[in-house]
């Protein structure tokens, strides 16, 4: 079988091959491979597998069973893993600085264990949701054949006769400090919420991530919507190791699969799915390590003539578990490419077009969980793109599920989300306020924090409808309410957003897609004259590299030139 690869061409020969590769081959005999086996192509087998969190305890046990699938096929698999940071866990303090960080240490950590040890292929398997974009941006980054698993998500919790999630549990700590719930009620969520194994189970990031995975045709048809603890996630490892083979032998790429067209698609499904905002910080990040000019106002304009037609948490009633009873990601595709909006002339790693993978689905009129693009839930997206003189460089809004798409009020001024979760713990904010969340961007966090604590303690106090929020850092996939992020440019940069006072009125309108502060231009110049930058207190280790590095919102929040700066592959040492 090894006939089939010319091991002189691919990366493996530099740890393998020829009599000055005899102290490398050593090593290889020394983890019991054989002669045969050193002569095979190498397979990365990349695992965010551990113990941190439940989105990430069945990945090291798929990874290994990608194995079978890879011999079967020709090939040597070589299991390695990588860290996440997880969301849920880290959220609502300081260790949520470290979530985006997060996704350039994975794709950075898969990269230079590729590099190092001349990898000729990647089976990626990620659950968390920083890991699936750090994951297929390595993948981009290496541009070798590679395939991207998702471990899977969560299955729902069931309290009081109906399904929840880790939501249900962020909101109740809101409704409790409102004084609307017993301790007795907070304690009982808690211990149901999350029932085993899996990620989130709303279309909050990893959700949205893992059908961008299938939408951009890096994970094989309708295998990421399957739930972590089914056991049907061993075949999708197996088969994805065996795949993986097929692309080496046809010298397939990332890069061939994630053309401009590619992100077109994976950005129709973000928005038809009322996705995660994040999915606009990743998908110009993945993008980017391919050479390909995708920014927020790109992702915005495909989101502009997107109908939202999947019904899914947070802002409708299904969870991902639905999702794939009603016929997955492909199911979704199938009216949206009916009624062109995809490209299904995109390659996937299936060896063929998107379009010939979605001729093999057949339209489940009964299931209840994903519309058709004829009569959608709303006409357009689930997430808005927002631009005006608050944000010059743009910001973002997640709609799905919102009644009221235009606010007005006067702003309400934090430069911590500490100090903001406080204020609406004590119940110090007033209906009608538009809370201001800043120095929290990419540089100023540092990191880019996540604000689920805040917006769901709101929801719990039942404001959800009745403030909006906006700020420079993130929102959970989680987050729902008139809660705009990614403001741009950032405060720590001096974006106009650091200059906001409290009582400035700030206008947001989601249909028309602006987001205005009322201020006159003198009186902004003259407070422009009077800010000052700040520091923080990460001023060494990873945070304070990240911030030293890391580019605007817009663009990704990337922090290396990317493929357009590249003089080689590292698929073609």
């Amino acid at each position: 079988m090894t006939d089939r690869f010319d091991k002189s061409r691919l990366p493996s020969r530099h740890v393998s091959v020829g009599p000055e590769r005899a102290p490398h081959r050593s090593y290889y005999y020394a983890m019991g491979l054989t002669e045969e086996d050193i002569a095979k192509p190498f397979v990365a087998l990349a695992s965010a597998g551990n113990d941190s969190a439940p989105c990430n305890t069945t990945l090291d046990y798929q990874a290994d069973a990608a194995r079978k699938g890879v011999i079967d096929n020709g090939g040597m698999p070589r299991r390695f893993n990588t860290i996440t940071v997880t969301d849920g866990i880290a959220m609502g303090h300081d260790g949520m600085k470290s979530s985006l960080a997060s996704r350039e240490v994975i794709a950075d950590s898969v990269e230079l264990s590729v590099r190092g040890h001349c990898y000729d292929a990647l089976v990626g398997f990620a659950g968390c949701d920083k890991s699936l974009p750090g994951m297929m941006m390595a993948m981009l980054r290496l541009n070798i054949p590679s395939i991207f698993v998702y471990g899977g998500s969560i299955l729902p919790g069931r309290y009081e006769g109906r399904d929840v999630t880790v939501v249900d549990v962020f909101e109740v700590v809101g409704k409790f400090a409102a004084g609307n719930c017993p301790i007795s009620e907070v304690h009982a969520l808690e211990k149901v919420a999350c029932p085993g194994h899996g990620a989130c189970g709303g279309q909050y990031t990893a959700n949205t991530m893992a059908c961008v995975g299938e939408a951009i045709g890096l994970s094989l048809p309708n295998s990421n919507m399957v739930p972590a603890p089914y056991t049907s996630r061993e075949q999708i490892a197996v088969a994805a190791g065996w795949q993986v083979m097929e692309l080496l032998e046809k010298n397939i790429r990332p890069r061939d699969i994630c053309t401009r067209e590619a992100f077109i698609n994976a950005a129709r499904i973000v928005a038809a799915t009322g996705g995660s905002t994040n999915g606009a910080l990743h998908l110009p990040a993945m993008a980017h390590e391919a050479g390909i000019e995708f920014d927020l106002f790109d992702v915005a304009e495909i989101f502009k003539t997107t109908p939202y037609i999947a019904d899914l948490k947070p802002g409708g009633k299904y969870v991902a578990k639905d999702m794939y009873e009603a016929g997955g990601v492909y199911m979704l595709m199938k009216t949206l490419l009916a009624n062109d909006l995809l490209d299904g002339n995109c390659l996937t790693v299936t060896g063929k077009t998107l379009g010939e993978n979605i001729d093999q689905v057949t339209w489940n009129p009964d299931q209840k969980v994903i519309y058709d693009v004829k009569s959608p839930i709303t006409p357009t997206g689930g997430v808005v793109g927002l631009r005006g003189s608050l944000a010059p460089n743009g910001a973002i809004v997640k709609v799905a599920g919102m009644h009221r798409l235009q606010f007005e009020g006067p702003a309400r001024c934090f430069d911590t989300e500490e100090d903001a979760f406080a204020a609406v713990e004590s119940r110090g904010i007033n209906d009608g306020e538009v809370v201001v969340i800043r120095y929290v961007g990419p540089k100023g966090g540092p990191g880019m924090p996540e604000m689920l604590s805040t917006t769901a303690a709101l929801y719990g106090l039942g404001m959800g409808e009745k403030v909006a929020l906006i700020t420079d850092g993130r929102f959970s996939g989680a987050t729902r309410g008139f809660c705009i992020g990614h403001v741009g440019p950032e405060a720590a940069e001096g974006g106009p957003i650091a200059l906001v006072e409290d009582g400035d009125t700030i206008r947001i309108d989601a249909e028309a897609g602006t987001i205005d502060l009322d201020v006159a231009d003198d009186v902004l110049a003259e407070r422009r004259a009077k800010w000052q930058p700040r520091t923080n207190n990460y001023q060494s280790g990873a945070l304070w590299r990240f911030a030293q590095n890391v580019g605007p919102a817009y663009q990704g929040a990337v922090t290396h030139p990317g493929a357009k700066s590249e003089t080689h592959v590292y698929a073609d040492i």
